[in-house]
C-alpha cells in the first residue's frame, strides 16, 4: 500500500516544499508533464478485492439489478419529474443511501471498488435516480466521511446511511459557478464564538428541495496569526433545515435527470453550531475539492453502465434489422460504430476501476486521473448513445425505445462537478506547474553538480537524444503482454514528446501560459490520450495473464485505441509549436470578440447586396 511519507524534514522555503510534493508524488499523469514514466499505479492493473469483498458485492448485484428492473420505472420517473415514496423506501431498504459508510454507523460499508461496481447497475437503469442517491452520499455528506470529525460521524452518519435524512452538496451560486473561491455566501461567528450566522443562497442543488443535512460553502473572516490582518476564506459547515432560516425555491425544470431534485437553497440568518465547521476555518476550498475528486470515479462507473445499456440497444437492433438482403451488423459501416462504442466503453471502465482501486490501496494523488476520467466518461457516454440511436435509425428517436431520454439525461454531466472546460485547464495547469517544479529542482542541480550527477546525466541523456531525433527512451514493453510491446512503444514515444512540449511551453510562456488556454486545450487532450493509452495497455495485459476468455480481443482493442490515440497525440502537441495553428488560434480568437462586440453573428447575410 502507497503511503504519504510524513517523517521527511521540514522544508525551510515554500518552494522546496512544493518541490518535494512534486518529486514524490505517485501520479502517472503529473509525471507525463515532466516526460516521466511512474508506473507505480497503472501497472500492473490494480485488483484490490478480497474474496470476502468478491462475494459481497456478487451477493447484492442480483437484488439491486431486480429492483431496477422490476420496481423502479425510469420513464415514469421522467415523466413525473419524482422518485415516488415506494420507490425511495426500497432504495433504502437495499442500503443504497449509505453504501459507503462503515458499517457500525449503519451503513453497507463497501470499499470505493465495490462502490463503483453498484453503481454501474443504477448508471445502466436510470441516471434521475443515480444523481439522486449520488447527489446525496457522493458529494452530499461525503464531506463528513473525509473530514468529519467523531461526533459529526456519529451524530449524522446513522441517519444519512439508511435514508431517514437526505444530503446535499451546497457550493454553486448565482454569481459563482466554476470559480468556487467567489462565493457571496458569508458566515460570521458570534460573539460568544459558540456559532455562526449564515445569510445567502446556492443554486442548481442536487436534492435541494428536501434535504435536511447540507455541506454548506461559506466565506468567513479568517485573522491571520502573523500579521492580524483578517481576511475572508470558504469554510464548509455542516448545516440542518432544521436550524431555522433555510428554504428552497421550487423545482427546476431540466432537459434532463427530472426524477433528480434540483433547486435553488437560500439561509436567512441560520444559526449554526460552531462545532459545525467541516475540516477547519478557512479549509472549505480543500475541503470541496476533496470532495469533488473522490466522488468522480462514481460518476465514471455510473456511466459505463448507462453506455452499456446503450450498447445493448444498438447490437440488439443491428443483430435483428434487415436492410438490402442483409443484417445490418454485416455493413462497415454499422460494425466500425458498434466497434468503436467498445473502445470508448473500454476506456472509461478501465478508467474508472484503474483510480477507485488505487484509492482502495490508499493512493492520495489520484486527482489528476480523476478528472481526466470524468472527463472522458461524460464525453464517451454522449457519444456512445449518440451512436445508438444511429444505428437504431428512426426507432432510436423514438420516446418507447428509450434512449432519447438516456440523451437528455447525460447533458448534464459534461456541466456539473466541474465541467469538462475548466477540467481540461486544470489538467494542464497543474500539470505544467508539476513540471515547472522539476525545472527549478534541475536548474538548482546544475549549480552543485558534484552532488546531483545522477540527476544531471539522467537529463542531459534525455535532452541529447531529443536533440538528434532519437525518442524511445522511456520503455513500458516490461509492462505489457509481448504482443502489446508495438502499441506500449508508441506510449513510451508519446510520454516522451509529451514532457518536451509542456517544458517548451513553460520556457516560452512561463507564468503567462495560464492565458493559452488554446494551447493548455490541446495539451489537456493530449494527457487524455496519453492516460487512455496506458490503463488499456495495463489491463488488456491483466486479461492476458489471467487468460480471460476475452483477452485476445481486449488486445485488439488496446491496440487500435494506441495506434489512433498516437496519431490524435501528435496532432495535439504539433499544433501547440505550430506557426500555422497559432496562427489559427489567433484568428478564432478575433472572431469570438468580433461576435460579442456586436452581440451577435457578425458576418453579412448571403442574400443582402
Amino acid at each position: 500500500m502507497y503511503k504519504v511519507q510524513s517523517t521527511a524534514p521540514k522544508p525551510q522555503r515554500k518552494e522546496r516544499k512544493m518541490d518535494k510534493v512534486v518529486k514524490d508524488s505517485k501520479s502517472f499523469v503529473l509525471n507525463m508533464f515532466k516526460g516521466l514514466a511512474q508506473t507505480e499505479q497503472v501497472f500492473p492493473y490494480p485488483d484490490v478485492l478480497t474474496e470476502e469483498q468478491r462475494e459481497t458485492i456478487e451477493s447484492v448485484l442480483d437484488p439491486v439489478e431486480k429492483f431496477f428492473t422490476e420496481q423502479n420505472d425510469a420513464a415514469r420517473n421522467d415523466a413525473t419529474e419524482t422518485i415516488d415514496e415506494v420507490t425511495l423506501q426500497g432504495l433504502r431498504e437495499l442500503g443504497a443511501f449509505g453504501l459507503q459508510v462503515p458499517q457500525e454507523l449503519d451503513g453497507v460499508g463497501l470499499s470505493n471498488t465495490q462502490y463503483g461496481r453498484m453503481t454501474e447497475i443504477v448508471g445502466a437503469h436510470d441516471l434521475g435516480v443515480a444523481i439522486t442517491m449520488g447527489a446525496h452520499q457522493s458529494i452530499g455528506f461525503k464531506g463528513i466521511l473525509l473530514f468529519g470529525t467523531p461526533e459529526q460521524k456519529q451524530k449524522y452518519l446513522p441517519k444519512l446511511a439508511v435514508g431517514e435524512k437526505m444530503a446535499a452538496f451546497c457550493l454553486t451560486e448565482p454569481a459563482s459557478g466554476s470559480d468556487a473561491s467567489s462565493i457571496k455566501t458569508r458566515a460570521v461567528p458570534t460573539e460568544d464564538g459558540k456559532h455562526y450566522i449564515l445569510n445567502g443562497s446556492k443554486i442548481w442543488i442536487s436534492n435541494g428541495g428536501f434535504a435536511e443535512v447540507m455541506t454548506v460553502f461559506a466565506q468567513t473572516p479568517v485573522k491571520d496569526e502573523t500579521t492580524g490582518e483578517v481576511k475572508d476564506k470558504v469554510t464548509a459547515f455542516i448545516v440542518e433545515r432544521g436550524f431555522g432560516g433555510v428554504t428552497s425555491g421550487p423545482p427546476e425544470k431540466k432537459m434532463g435527470i427530472k426524477a433528480s431534485n434540483t433547486a435553488e437553497v437560500y439561509y436567512e440568518d441560520v444559526k449554526v453550531p460552531a462545532e459545525n465547521v467541516l475540516g477547519g476555518i478557512g479549509g472549505g476550498f480543500k475541503v470541496a475539492m476533496n470532495i469533488l475528486n473522490n466522488g468522480r470515479f462514481g460518476m465514471v462507473t455510473a456511466l459505463t453502465g448507462t453506455m452499456r445499456y446503450s450498447m445493448q440497444k444498438a447490437i440488439d437492433h443491428a443483430t435483428n434489422r434487415t436492410q438490402f438482403g442483409r443484417r445490418i451488423d454485416s455493413f462497415g459501416t454499422i460494425q466500425e460504430k458498434l466497434a468503436r462504442m467498445a473502445l470508448l466503453h473500454y476506456v472509461t471502465e478501465s478508467m474508472g476501476y484503474m483510480i477507485s482501486s488505487n484509492m482502495d490501496r490508499g493512493s492520495v494523488d489520484f486527482q489528476l486521473e480523476a478528472a481526466i476520467s470524468k472527463v472522458f466518461a461524460s464525453e464517451a457516454a454522449w457519444t456512445v448513445t449518440d451512436e445508438a440511436i444511429q444505428v437504431m435509425g428512426g426507432m432510436g428517436y423514438m420516446k418507447d425505445a428509450g434512449l432519447e431520454r438516456v440523451l437528455r439525461d447525460l447533458r448534464i454531466f459534461r456541466i456539473f462537478e466541474g465541467t469538462n472546460d475548466i477540467l481540461r485547464i486544470f489538467v494542464a495547469l497543474t500539470g505544467l506547474q508539476s513540471a515547472g517544479g522539476y525545472l527549478k529542482e534541475l536548474q538548482r542541480a546544475l549549480k552543485n553538480p558534484a552532488a546531483n550527477m545522477g540527476m544531471i546525466f539522467s537529463e542531459g541523456v534525455t535532452r541529447a537524444r531529443r536533440a538528434v531525433g532519437l525518442t524511445g527512451g522511456i520503455s513500458l514493453d516490461e509492462h505489457v503482454d509481448p504482443d502489446l510491446r508495438p502499441a506500449a512503444q508508441l506510449a513510451g514515444r508519446a510520454i516522451e514528446a509529451f514532457g518536451h512540449t509542456s517544458e517548451q511551453m513553460l520556457m516560452r510562456y512561463g507564468k503567462n501560459v495560464v492565458d493559452e488556454q488554446f494551447l493548455l486545450n490541446r495539451l489537456a487532450e493530449a494527457a487524455i490520450d496519453l492516460y487512455a493509452m496506458t490503463v488499456v495497455l495495463s489491463r488488456a495485459t491483466r486479461s492476458a495473464k489471467l487468460n480471460h476468455p476475452s483477452a485476445e480481443l481486449e488486445k485488439k482493442m488496446a491496440t487500435v485505441w494506441c495506434n489512433e490515440a498516437s496519431d490524435r497525440i501528435q496532432l495535439n502537441l504539433t499544433a501547440i509549436s505550430s506557426k500555422v495553428a497559432n496562427e489559427n488560434f489567433k484568428n478564432l480568437a478575433t472572431i469570438s470578440r468580433a461576435m460579442c462586440d456586436k452581440g451577435g453573428i457578425v458576418t453579412t447575410h448571403p442574400l443582402e447586396k
